[in-house]
């Protein structure tokens, strides 16, 4: 519903029950006043039969009998049709009870009584010799009836001076329960007002302030929100809007991201794909070196490891091999620079064979292995050891490659460990000014992007180091689901 006819209605709904009860009262008050209006009307018709009636009457009716006056000449006849007149009046034109409709009856009936008697008498009149018969009538019937027709009126005027008294009571009660009603109405009229005026604000001022919640949120970055709004024209419109706007953006958003992941694939497969050509050409150096000396079962050896280093390496071009292959490509690796660095490096393996099946990016342990040689035992006087061990724990695989190298110090590590996972590395593996140090800290970040963009950020690699005493890398990895059994 659009505001404006929100707003309009709310006048409605206010003032009709105000109409209502106006309504109600005048209505009551009218029946009320017509009703006392009606009983006073009635009285009043009712006192227009004269009390002498009787009076008048029975004397106009003797001096008819006694011939003072002939029969055409009284007023009998207009008496008779006068009160007639009053009773057809008040039958008609007035509500009256039951009781007082009887009473205008009987009356009616004594009329006519007194209508028979009157023709009676003058028919005697008429024969003559009848005076004595008309002085019984008039006795015996006439003065009767008349006195039955005085008391009936006066029952009927007593009765309706009765009923205007309760319609008096009535109309007081109804002035005191209209005055109640009217108190009680102006309270609850007050409280419905302020209901539907905070029901109305609430109605506009609910959605707005939901809308800038969740305005604030996405401006926070959260694109997951939405407003689902369906109140009102105006607001479900903006709500629905919002809700497209804010889809788009997130759209947007997770294309953006993918262009940037497939970049950062890219990229680090790039990386992968590169090797170290000072390697190779060590590694060549020294296969020309033995074959000069002769020792040809040591070229052999050499040779082998470095094909099945390269082999191992491409990978049949996936990205992802499983550790037993890693395992092979660090074994090539370290069995190539223990004939360089016979005299300085020893190493052994030991990873369970059942964690063989798992899965690791490409080219992990290498670098790493790497890194243990050139910054941890080419450091320090002496021979140096590179162990690899491997766990099953908790639905995760840890690969643990440790040396007794030269280790770091602790603002070394902490410099590394924060650049690795805060993602803070050089452009390129010898920077600018071929820092050595801070192309330590770009394999490393490397390697734990590579696992992270991968499998999640809850794996990668964590280095703990100890100066003069080495290092430990330890690799996480989501186990196989094969390996549950192995859990410790």
């Amino acid at each position: 519903m659009p505001l404006a006819s929100k707003i309009r209605y709310s006048y409605v709904i206010v003032i009709l029950p105000i109409l209502v009860f106006m309504g109600v009262c005048v209505v009551t008050l009218i029946s009320q006043n017509r009703r006392y209006n009606e009983i006073i009307d009635a009285a009043g018709k009712a006192s227009e039969f004269s009390l002498d009636f009787k009076k008048d009457f029975d004397y106009e009716t003797y001096l008819v009998i006694v011939e003072s006056k002939s029969y055409e000449e009284s007023e009998l006849e207009d008496m008779l049709n006068e009160a007639t007149r009053v009773v057809d009046s008040l039958d008609e034109k007035v509500e009256i009870s039951s009781e007082n409709a009887d009473r205008l009856e009987d009356i009616r009936k004594y009329l006519n009584n007194l209508r028979t008697y009157t023709t009676r008498i003058r028919d005697n009149l008429k024969t003559g010799d009848k005076y004595e018969d008309n002085i019984e009538i008039w006795e015996n019937d006439v003065q009767i009836v008349t006195g039955l027709v005085r008391e009936t009126i006066l029952q009927f005027i007593y009765y309706e001076i009765q009923d205007m008294q309760q319609v008096k009571n009535e109309m007081q009660n109804l002035y005191t329960r209209v005055f109640t009603y009217s108190f009680i109405a102006a309270l609850v009229i007050l409280v419905m007002v302020i209901y539907i005026t905070y029901m109305i604000s609430q109605s506009i001022t609910s959605p707005v302030r939901e809308l800038s919640r969740v305005t604030a949120r996405v401006a926070g970055g959260d694109m997951s929100v939405r407003a689902n709004l369906e109140t009102g024209a105006e607001l479900g419109v903006l709500s629905r809007s919002l809700d497209e706007m804010i889809e788009r953006i997130n759209n947007l958003l997770s294309q953006v991201r993918t262009e940037q992941e497939n970049l950062r694939v890219a990229e680090l497969e790039l990386l992968q794909a590169q090797i170290n050509p000072h390697f190779l050409y060590n590694t060549l150096d020294t296969i020309i070196w033995l074959a000069e000396a002769g020792d040809q079962s040591k070229v052999v050896s050499m040779v082998g490891s470095l094909s099945d280093f390269f082999r191992a390496s491409l990978g049949q071009g996936r990205d992802i091999v499983t550790i037993g292959d890693e395992i092979r490509h660090v074994s090539s690796y370290l069995e190539i620079q223990q004939v360089r660095y016979q005299d300085i490096l020893t190493y052994s393996i030991d990873v369970p064979e059942e964690i063989y099946i798992s899965s690791i990016p490409k080219i992990t342990l290498q670098p790493l292995v790497e890194n243990a040689l050139y910054h941890g035992i080419k450091n320090r006087r002496g021979g140096g050891c590179i162990t690899i061990t491997g766990k099953v724990e908790s639905k995760c695989v840890y690969l643990y490659i440790e040396d007794n190298g030269i280790g770091m110090t602790e603002e070394r590590l902490e410099q590394i460990n924060r650049k690795i996972n805060a993602g803070e590395k050089t452009e390129n593996e010898a920077d600018a000014g071929g820092n050595r140090e801070e192309a330590e800290i770009f394999g490393l970040y490397n390697v734990n992007e590579r696992i992270r963009l991968k499998f999640g950020s809850r794996y990668g690699i964590h280095i703990d180091s100890e100066f003069n005493k080495g290092t430990v890398v330890t690799v996480l990895l989501p186990a196989d689901e094969t390996l549950s059994a192995l859990e410790e």
